[in-house]
Parts: structure tokens; C-alpha cells; sequence
């Protein structure tokens, strides 16, 4: 299994996928369930973080806090701290579609 970064990685770089189809959901502190979503056009890939575009400005987040990654819709990555909860979680927040500030 890959690990969030290297999955990411594939997703930005690779021909065959398009980033701006991506998901990801991360531990937020203070945030509504202290997790947010950003979609794939707000999000920059760096060494160490996810570079996340948010109304309040530029999140660095590290890639350990990343819980779940959707791909079209689908979860292609579930965090072990969530594990089983990644199409729940996915399915809630999808709906509202809201990037963490």
C-alpha cells in the first residue's frame, strides 16, 4: 500500500490522473470535527506538507495529519485513525464540500 505522500505524488505527476480530481481530508484542530476537506486545485504538493489554499490564507499541513484521500469519489487512502470510517466521513463532508481555514 502506498503511503498518503507517495499516492499524492502519483496523482500530481502521473499522465493518467487528473489532481484536481482528488480529495483530502485532514486533522484540523479547531476545526468542525477537527478535520477539513481540500480539493485538489487548492492543494500544492511541497517535501514535507500539503500546501493547503484556504479563504484565510496558506495551511501548511504535515502528511501524517492526512486521514482519508478521495479519487473521484472514491477513497483510495483511509489513515489507520479512521479506518472503516472513510466512506462515512467522505460521504458527510462531500456534501457540504468545504475547505479548512
Amino acid at each position: 500500500m502506498l503511503t498518503s505522500h507517495l499516492l499524492l505524488q502519483q496523482y500530481w505527476h502521473d499522465e493518467r490522473y487528473d489532481h484536481r480530481e482528488v480529495k483530502v481530508w485532514y486533522t484540523d484542530r479547531g476545526a468542525p470535527e477537527n478535520r477539513s476537506v481540500a480539493g485538489g486545485a487548492d492543494i500544492s504538493l511541497e517535501p514535507y506538507y500539503l500546501a493547503v489554499r484556504t479563504p484565510a490564507g496558506e495551511k501548511e499541513i504535515p502528511f501524517h495529519r492526512i486521514l482519508i484521500i478521495t479519487y473521484r469519489g472514491a477513497v483510495v487512502f483511509e489513515n489507520q485513525k479512521v479506518a472503516g470510517l472513510g466512506a462515512i466521513i467522505a460521504g458527510d463532508a462531500g456534501s457540504s464540500d468545504r475547505t479548512g481555514d
